[in-house]
């Protein structure tokens, strides 16, 4: 995996993983809209059909996570990865997002390393990081999908992974109405139906005209605020200029030219990473040496010996790491972990 690549993996990992919480305080200034029953609300989220937009969205977290040393030498590898990994998800992140035609989008991601955008036009698909100049460039084979639209990073993307992953069933209800970019929306909330999970509940924020997400919020069991939340703060329903879907290195850029698998796998775990459980109790892990932790002052500094490994507990993720240096990682207490591993 090219290295822009695996920089948008910390964000997409926690969703997917997550997969469910959040509860925040409803606007008291929204509009009314029409009376539907949490049923009626999940269906309009299930059929939104993405038409071409243009908006600003906000992502901010408080994951409980301990502060990062400030003392610890620059090992890079291993390290240089978790360090990366704790910064997306421990810092607050604003973008763009841009849909356009079939296959058109296009997402800024700006945070303490620069900017980052993802862009797709039909088939053809460019990473590019300012922070290095590197960019990674890649077909999608002919037969294949790709959703709308892009990274986690979007309330969009995040709610379609979550209603991926809960499973079985949540329990739904609806809050009174907010507003979200200027625009009144229903207030859904899914909440576990087990206590085998880190996730208290997960609020979307469902426009009221489109059935489009606006806002996901995601709250640890036990809290008041969200741990991790992505919301638009800016929307303009109407189709982008279409030359800000066409991109091109900039002088000097490191590319990487890709090939992506002919089919696409059957399962969300890719090589080498295995899935036990699922929704809310879903645990991923990777192959044993994926981490190398014998020389780790970072890792050792972050995690907490306890039996099978060393483990990192927040409140709402949990990272068990074997002497062997498997890695396994859920929404779940890491009791759950170790009974996994």
């Amino acid at each position: 995996m090219s290295r822009t690549w695996t920089r948008w993996m910390p964000a997409a990992v926690a969703a997917l993983v997550v997969a469910g919480s959040a509860t925040w305080a409803g606007s008291a200034q929204a509009d009314e809209l029409p009376q539907r029953t949490p049923d009626e609300v999940l269906t309009m989220l299930a059929e939104y059909d993405v038409q071409p937009f243009s908006g600003e969205f906000e992502q901010s977290s408080d994951l409980g996570l301990p502060e990062l040393p400030s003392d610890l030498p620059d090992s890079g590898g291993d390290a240089a990865a978790v360090s990366s990994a704790l910064d997306t998800l421990t810092s607050d992140h604003h973008g763009r997002v841009y849909v356009g035609g079939e296959d058109q989008f296009r997402v800024q991601s700006f945070d303490t390393f620069g900017e980052r955008d993802l862009i797709a036009d039909g088939n053809q698909v460019w990473a590019y990081d300012s922070s290095d100049n590197s960019a990674t460039h890649f077909t999608v084979p002919q037969g294949q999908t790709r959703q709308h639209p892009g990274p986690s990073t979007t309330p969009q993307a995040l709610a379609d992974q979550v209603l991926a992953a809960v499973q079985p069933s949540p329990k739904l209800s609806v809050r009174e109405n907010v507003e979200v970019a200027g625009r009144t929306a229903y207030a859904l909330v899914l909440t576990p139906r087990t206590e085998d999970t880190l996730v208290g509940e997960v609020s979307i924020a469902v426009d009221g005209e489109t059935g489009m997400p606006l806002r996901v919020a995601i709250t640890a069991t036990g809290q008041d605020h969200p741990a991790l939340e992505v919301a638009y703060t800016d929307l303009t329903m109407s189709a982008p200029e279409s030359d800000l879907f066409s991109f091109s290195p900039p002088a000097g850029a490191d590319v990487e030219q890709v090939t992506p698998p002919q089919h696409q796998p059957s399962s969300t775990a890719k090589k080498g990473q295995h899935v036990f459980g699922t929704g809310w109790q879903t645990v991923l892990s990777c192959a044993p040496g994926a981490v190398d932790v014998s020389d780790s002052p970072l890792v050792n500094q972050l995690t907490t010996a306890v039996d099978g490994g060393r483990a990192l507990s927040t409140d709402l993720l949990s990272v068990l790491i074997t002497p062997q240096g498997q890695v396994f990682l859920g929404a779940v207490p890491v009791e759950r972990l170790q009974a996994v591993a």
